[in-house]
């Protein structure tokens, strides 16, 4: 099940990231009821998209553990390098509203789940000792 929920998070990201960038490019538009606040702030916005490199990054990773050719322990660290960049990547995002007093139920819900995820993959993944890396 543990798998089932990280792929879907995994893909939500990628997801996320297409959408932010159609955005960037207007060629979609999102109600700013549902964008983060202060959304139009240069530096706002640079604080976001400063998240896409390790967003992309765990999801890419994490994706191609799990169905990528990596076997064995190769397999293992790929799957312990995405759990943490994601246990980060949520971390980060919660620390910077906790700083700025800002609360949002779907933005610390969807962090904290990044959070969850990814300890719960430190957790209980275990390499595949059937086989060799």
């Amino acid at each position: 099940m543990l798998k089932v929920l990280t792929t879907f998070t995994e893909i939500g990201m990628l997801a996320y990231w297409l959408l932010a960038s159609a955005l960037v490019l207007q060629l979609v538009s999102v109600d700013p009821s549902l964008m983060y606040s202060d959304y139009q702030n240069p530096l706002v916005v640079a604080w976001n998209w400063s998240f896409f490199p390790i967003d992309v990054a765990f999801a890419v990773i994490g994706l191609t553990a799990r169905f990528g050719s990596a076997t064995g322990v190769l397999r293992f660290k790929l799957q312990t390098v995405a759990a943490v960049l994601m246990l980060c990547a949520g971390l980060m995002a919660i620390s910077y509203w906790t700083m700025t007093g800002e609360f949002s139920l779907t933005r610390w819900a969807m962090n904290t789940w990044l959070i969850i995820v990814g300890v719960a993959n430190l957790i209980l993944a275990k390499p595949d000792a059937t086989v060799p890396a």
